[in-house]
């Protein structure tokens, strides 16, 4: 018997399926991996795939992770809560031939009122993408360069992850927001449509914080008709081990934490895909989706 609070769609889930509360992965194995700094007074992590192997002189994609609301007071292991962490590891950059990880942080604090303020806003867009560019001026470039940018989101990082492509369509390839219904709001579908951003789109059915019956059903047939778009929306969200998975953290928010399974590349630990669709995962995906 778990001492883990029982959620409220146990009752729900499949004869012969059972309750994951956790992921099964090892967090913080690949933390060595990155450098921390800073840019106009925001902290950042980044990987540089010429220190691990692969050979200067070339371009490599930027892959950029922005983090979920509260993410960036866990310090090193928001590398991990946002999904970059994996993708510095060896399978994961021989799959996409190497890749640039940019991982920055919202100033986030915890005020006298016990709340976290400081959270990512549209008053970042402007210096999270400053924060690229130097990064690339001064890190990428004089290894060779960026060939593709790719932004990945969690929660409150995917909305940053739609609303930073929107601002800056020629700037961004790739969005994956993770967890995020912002595709809905105002022009945003217009402009990725218009620009041909591809995007992998990423929200469980049961979501406990976005809505994918009124936010995301009805834009389907849409959204599908992307150039370069997948859309990856399970009925439900599983852990490695199999297991439907359970967060409480103060209410119930496994299902909402597709990251997690997003990290694991959408693989189990037996090596099966969680999506028959995807045989290599996301990284096969986006491996075949930056060579368009």
């Amino acid at each position: 018997m778990s001492d883990k609070p029982t959620p409220p769609w146990a009752n729900e889930i499949p004869e012969g399926s059972f309750i994951s509360y956790a992921p099964t992965y090892k967090v913080g194995e690949y933390f060595d991996r990155f450098h921390k700094t800073s840019y106009d007074n925001i902290n950042y992590y980044y990987f540089d795939p010429t220190e691990h192997g692969y050979e200067k002189g070339k371009k490599y994609p930027l892959l950029v992770f922005m983090h979920g609301y509260t993410n960036a007071l866990e310090g090193d292991v928001c590398i991990n809560y946002t999904g970059a962490e994996f993708y510095s590891k060896e399978d994961y950059q021989k799959t996409l031939g190497g890749a640039y990880v940019l991982v920055p942080l919202a100033n986030e604090y915890r005020g006298d009122d016990g709340k976290v303020h400081g959270s990512w806003d549209d008053s970042y867009i402007p210096r999270v993408y400053d924060l690229i560019c130097d990064f690339i001026k001064n890190q990428a470039e004089p290894n060779g360069g960026i060939s593709k940018k790719v932004i990945f989101g969690n929660s409150r990082g995917g909305t940053m992850s739609i609303r930073m492509p929107v601002r800056y369509p020629d700037f961004f390839d790739i969005a994956i927001p993770v967890g995020a219904d912002e595709i809905v709001e105002g022009n945003n579908l217009d402009v990725f449509e218009k620009n041909n951003i591809g995007l992998f789109l990423a929200l469980g059915k049961r979501d406990e914080i976005n809505s994918y019956e009124e936010r995301i059903k009805p834009l389907l047939p849409r959204l599908e008709k992307l150039k370069n778009s997948f859309i990856f929306t399970p009925d439900w969200v599983y852990n490695g081990d199999h297991g439907i998975a359970s967060i409480n953290f103060g209410f119930e928010m496994g299902q909402h934490c597709i990251t997690n399974a997003m990290h694991c590349n959408l693989m189990f630990d037996d090596g099966t895909p969680m999506e028959p669709r995807l045989p290599k995962g996301v990284t096969g995906w986006l491996a075949e989706t930056l060579k368009k």
